[in-house]
């Protein structure tokens, strides 16, 4: 299959419950077999731009399109089947309970003969190194692992544009590798057209041969090869928020650890009676941050989860200090969650699993009122104003860009100042800019005499953050992955 040309001429678009567009007076030509990194800060419309390439972005209710999109001569709102789109969200890139199924999805979809499907799923799931029976369910699955998943659900369907969006966030260093050099194979043999979304340019920068920076709310602010771009642009892009190579952030830091606040001993979790880790010993010590890291399925987010009160271990057990646990227990898994309000605060890995309201400063009110913190508006408006959200305050959350759902996350947990942070992944999605001031911010939060423990990949997090370190490893596998085939 060759690659698919895309044309943009005057094309924007604004969301129908936004007052400013998204994007506005796009113009660029893609020829078949390109790749292009799309670039801009958080917000600057880059998701938006790649949902409207795979004809995904909604009809008239959902927003108001300006100017013409299309790919190859056609309406991208018109061609579907052509694009294949990995979506910023892990969890939204997933359709079916099972392994096997989910990859088949779209082939089914697009009429492949059942014999070719399964030739199709087996080559997919080995290439991007999600080595497991075709029937494991979905929901075993850690988040970098539903990524790759995603992936080979598109890889299976042989799109001739290959739409990516921040597909190697949530994956560790080992799955960057391996994901990076499978996408490079895989459009060098077919010819198809590439098209990344990722906030740093090292990432991708041997794969792509071009890049085009987008501007918030506008059009194209650059557009060329990518050793021009950067040449001409990298310390002007760099100040707007783009992750340039050689402009690295340093935070003025004053750790201070003072004393431990909740203890694991021995502690296995897992999903119903299947363990992914075990025999876990750590301490949450007040005055430091934590950082939790491993490969994708080692079981972090699960134990972050137990470390946060919102599941119960498999076994050992999870204990708060004298002082910090309330009366009640002094295991946070049986606090209430007006007791976790202000005690352990958790962010999620997909953000929108913890929201609740219409709009985001209703959300951000939330906490507040329920922990009945005095002076919560001024809480909130200081929020906004940290996060650059003030401008979007009475935006539904789900409208928000997925850097501007994860800043909301963590605004969300800031909002009722637990002494504990329990982050996943707090800074995905986040430009240059939005990412220091979310460190700055879980970093004061920290030399205040708070706790940290964020799950991350994220390696200059880190290197600034990782005043300690629990390091997990993927638990062996007793089933047998050699036996594939058709469900």
């Amino acid at each position: 299959m060759t690659g698919a040309r895309i044309v943009a001429e005057g094309w924007g678009w604004r969301h129908a419950s936004r007052r400013h567009p998204a994007l506005d007076g796009v113009d660029f030509t893609i020829e078949p077999g390109e790749r292009v990194l799309l670039l801009g800060p958080s917000g600057a419309g880059k998701s938006t731009l790649l949902a409207a390439m795979a004809g995904v972005l909604g009809g008239a209710d959902e927003g108001d399109e300006s100017g013409s999109l299309t790919i190859d001569g056609t309406r991208a709102s018109e061609l579907r089947g052509r694009a294949g789109l990995v979506l910023q969200d892990p969890q939204a890139n997933t359709i079916l309970s099972r392994i096997g199924d989910d990859v088949a999805f779209g082939c089914e979809n697009l009429r492949v003969p059942r014999e070719e499907i399964w030739h199709r799923v087996d080559g997919a799931l080995d290439a991007v190194g999600l080595r497991y029976p075709l029937e494991r369910s979905t929901t075993e699955l850690s988040g970098g692992e539903r990524q790759r998943l995603a992936l080979a659900g598109v890889l299976a369907m042989q799109p001739g544009l290959l739409l990516l969006d921040e597909p190697t966030a949530n994956l560790d260093p080992a799955g960057i590798t391996e994901v990076r050099e499978t996408v490079d194979r895989t459009v060098s043999a077919s010819g198809t057209t590439l098209v990344v979304v990722e906030h740093r340019v090292e990432a991708w920068y041997d794969v792509i041969d071009r890049i085009i920076v987008l501007e918030p709310g506008g059009g194209v602010l650059a557009d060329g090869a990518k050793d021009a771009v950067i040449g001409e642009h990298g310390d002007s892009l760099a100040a707007r928020g783009v992750w340039i190579p050689g402009h690295p952030i340093t935070i003025d830091r004053t750790p201070n650890p003072n004393g431990v606040l909740l203890t694991a001993s021995g502690v296995a979790v897992g999903f119903g009676e299947t363990v992914v880790q075990q025999g876990v010993d750590m301490a949450v010590r007040a005055g430091e941050s934590l950082v939790i890291t491993g490969e994708n399925g080692a079981g972090k987010t699960t134990l972050a989860h137990a470390l946060a009160g919102l599941t119960a271990p498999i076994a050992g057990s999870v204990n708060a200090t004298d002082g910090f646990a309330p009366s009640r227990s002094p295991h946070p898994y049986r606090w209430r969650s007006r007791d976790l309000l202000t005690r352990i605060g958790t962010e999620f890995q997909q953000p929108e699993h913890q929201f609740v309201a219409a709009s985001v400063r209703e959300e951000l009110t939330v906490g507040p009122r329920v922990a009945k913190l005095p002076g919560a508006g001024a809480i909130v408006d200081r929020l906004l104003e940290s996060l650059r959200l003030s401008h979007l305050a009475n935006a539904h959350p789900f409208t928000l860009s997925g850097g501007e759902q994860r800043r909301l996350s963590v605004a969300t947990v800031l909002a009722t100042a637990p002494r504990v942070l329990v982050l996943d992944e707090p800074t995905f999605g986040q430009d240059r800019t939005t990412w220091r001031e979310l460190a700055v911010m879980i970093a004061e939060h920290v030399d205040a005499g708070g706790a940290a423990v964020s799950v991350t990949h994220d390696e200059q997090f880190i290197r600034l953050l990782g005043d300690a370190r629990i390091h997990l490893e993927k638990l062996a596998l007793h089933a047998d992955v050699s036996q594939r085939g058709g469900l």
